[in-house]
């Protein structure tokens, strides 16, 4: 790479480090002793360098190093490309990213794994792998068809079925089937008894009834005898069993969702991913944790009040189907979340936030990156989210390519990469931040594993976000995706990034732990150096943002939806019949929408930009109707009239509509001085 004494002059200032940065050549190797000089302090070590990490690793070990190394790959990220002379603000902006502390630790999710394996589908697939796992894993199989061969002595337990559920995860599957074959094959024991008597020859080997061949003459039932293993009129036949991992050789998959549970593995006819999975469940035996990627705030949630359902945008994105309905708030089940944080992303009030790394500290991370690259000279900065596997090999590839002399130029010095645990945990409350640190472009690397619900996810969050810069006069695309799946791809789609128009000063503020106190600081910054100043910008559908509009010739003011509203966006007031309605509190969850017995409620996605927009303000209002007896003031004229026009055709209360009129004290004082009253006529009748 192009660094020398006076580049590491230039990257110590940009890093106030005190004093120029080592610079070695052959690190790795003739003069691994710098490194072991350093890392025999106690101060945190930084090495550029990720190809040698595992011999670094060890050297630090064996010298009993209490110094914190982390590593950072400034090499296939920016010195090995066309532009590796002009790559210095990026190293420097890389290596301050680097420096910056872990995120701090977060409850983690535990799994437990005995090794109990099943393995289901045809025995043809199933049979061989069992007798391969058997040696490391306590092996069960269960056939989905009778197949060709032989059933050998018993050294696991076998089943027959179909009709297959899977429930559970690493450690806690849960397995129900059907028994579909008359031959039990955990009772049989294969004594060929049945085989022999059948004059159909529709038992073999494999010790299933071939239900096409056979008369139902039951000679194989009379020879199997006190055994009891075939039965025609078996009636219950629900099969159920527990085990800690699946491996699915069917045709088709049980489990469907893009990102099935750990442990559970699907591979079909494919002897490559057989082969795949057999490794990685040889390995699954013990305890293992990982974090547990999301905190969930149910006071914020806008899913449900009241038996409603209003917002369910984290439940229809999420691929692992670790979300679900629990009654007016979801259910994040841990073990089932795989961390892609999509949930969090679309979440419009904050509800979900994603916990490992916090939005704090992947804010920390881009402003870091932005502060420091502009302060080492970098302009027009993009910044690349990628994910920290696909993603990642994929740059490297790059860099290596542009390296050897190919026609491909590497990773431009003004882009930025930025590896997370999964490409979707990141939302436009991040994005929108690093425009407002100076990042001219944003784009996400989706490299073919992300799910097809993540990427429309994506584009819905980007075409919000771009509609909020394109409204604010901000000139040029900022947001994008770029899909590709090979370095050639990624290579020409970077070359094409767009430098679109930032605010004239960097926003200093911090990202902050919630999503919608994040976007007001993000806004707010925006707003202030903002070419164009609308009072409005009407956003896509989906937004997170926006009004209610009141038929109010419909309205009847019975406050349903304030009772509904999740988010103090909508209020009543205790002194006068009144809607009232703050708009900034709105996440246009649509639960007031569904909850009014009027239909008189729509919701339309803006962004105000105005102090209105933080202020009450009245929606629908009317005057009191006065109790008929006592004229206290209570509910509304258009109330009233509304339930007296349903309910005087009611048999109930067709002969009592004057209490409609009435106050609820006064209701009860009517209903008790007319009981009283037909109590004493009926006396005097009777005497």
């Amino acid at each position: 790479m192009p660094i020398d004494d006076a580049a590491g002059v230039q990257l110590g200032m940009a890093l106030n480090t005190g004093t120029a940065l080592p610079i070695v050549t052959e690190l790795c190797r003739h003069q691994v002793g710098a490194f072991l000089e350093v890392a025999d302090g106690v101060d945190d070590v930084v090495v550029a360098c990720t190809q040698e990490r595992a011999l670094f690793s060890e050297l630090a070990q064996q010298k009993n190093s209490v110094a914190p190394i982390r590593f950072v790959n400034i090499r296939e990220t920016g010195g090995w490309s066309k532009d590796a002379a002009k790559a210095l603000p990026k190293m420097a902006a890389l290596l301050a990213a680097a420096a910056l502390p872990d995120p701090e630790p977060v409850p983690v999710v535990t799994y437990q794994s005995g090794g109990h394996l099943l393995i289901t589908g045809p025995a043809n697939r199933v049979l061989p792998w069992a007798e391969r796992l058997g040696a490391q894993l306590d092996i069960s199989v269960l056939l989905t068809d009778g197949g060709s061969g032989m059933l050998q002595e018993r050294t696991f337990p076998t089943f027959s079925g179909n009709q297959i559920q899977i429930d559970g995860w690493l450690g806690a599957f849960k397995v129900r089937w059907q028994q579909a074959n008359p031959i039990d094959l955990e009772i049989c024991t294969r004594c060929n008894a049945c085989v022999d008597a059948c004059p159909e020859q529709a038992i073999d080997l494999m010790y299933q009834i071939d239900l096409n061949k056979c008369t139902s003459h039951s000679d194989c039932v009379k020879a199997c005898g006190p055994i009891g293993a075939i039965d025609f009129n078996r009636s219950a036949t629900q099969r159920s069993g527990d085990f800690d991992l699946v491996l699915d050789l069917c045709d088709t998959p049980v489990l469907t969702m893009h990102q099935p549970p750990q442990g559970y593995f699907a591979a079909g006819d494919d002897a490559q991913r057989q082969t795949d999975a057999a490794l990685k469940l040889a390995a699954m035996v013990g305890e293992f944790e990982k974090p547990k990627f999301f905190l969930y705030k149910d006071k914020l949630c806008a899913h449900g009040r009241n038996g409603q359902i209003g917002c369910t945008s984290c439940i229809d994105v999420c691929s692992a189907e670790a979300i679900s309905h629990d009654g007016n708030l979801v259910k994040v089940t841990p073990n089932l979340c795989v961390g892609c944080g999509a949930c969090t992303t679309v979440c419009p009030s904050g509800a979900l936030t994603y916990a490992y790394p916090r939005a704090p500290d992947t804010g920390k991370r881009i402003k870091t990156m932005l502060t420091t690259f502009a302060k080492a000279g970098g302009e027009q900065p993009a910044l690349l989210l990628h994910s920290a596997d696909k993603g990642a090999a994929l740059i490297t590839q790059l860099g290596r390519l542009a390296k050897a002399g190919g026609k491909l130029q590497g990773v431009p010095a003004r882009v930025l990469p930025l590896a997370l645990h999964h490409t979707a945990s990141t939302g436009i409350d991040l994005w929108l931040a690093a425009v407002a640190y100076g990042a001219s472009h944003v784009t996400i690397l989706l490299s073919g594993e992300e799910a097809p619900d993540y990427v429309t996810a994506l584009e819905q969050q980007i075409a919000i976000g771009q509609t909020i810069l394109s409204g604010l006069g901000y000139q040029g695309s900022h947001l994008s995706l770029i899909r590709a799946a090979s370095p050639a791809a990624l290579d020409s789609a970077m070359q094409q990034l767009a430098v679109a128009a930032v605010p004239s000063q960097r926003a200093l503020f911090a990202v902050a732990a919630e999503k919608r106190g994040t976007l007001d600081l993000v806004i707010g910054h925006l707003l202030k150096f903002a070419p164009e100043k609308p009072e409005q910008i009407a956003l896509p559908a989906g937004s997170l943002y926006g009004t209610v509009n009141i038929n109010t010739s419909a309205c009847t003011l019975c406050m349903s939806c304030v009772g509904a509203c999740p988010e103090s966006a909508l209020m009543d007031n205790a002194e006068t019949p009144q809607l009232r309605f703050v708009e900034k509190n709105c996440v246009q969850c649509g639960l007031c929408e569904t909850t009014c017995p009027e239909n008189a409620i729509t919701l339309t996605p803006r962004l105000l930009l105005t102090d209105v927009a933080k202020q009450s303000r009245v929606l629908n209002e009317a005057a009191p109707f006065h109790c008929i007896r006592c004229s206290k003031p209570f509910g509304t004229a258009q109330m009233i009239e509304t339930m007296l026009g349903k309910l005087s055709l009611h048999g109930a209360f067709a002969g009592n509509l004057d209490r409609i009129k009435m106050c609820s004290d006064c209701r009860v004082v009517d209903m008790m001085s007319n009981t009283k009253e037909t109590s004493i006529t009926d006396l005097k009748r009777g005497a």
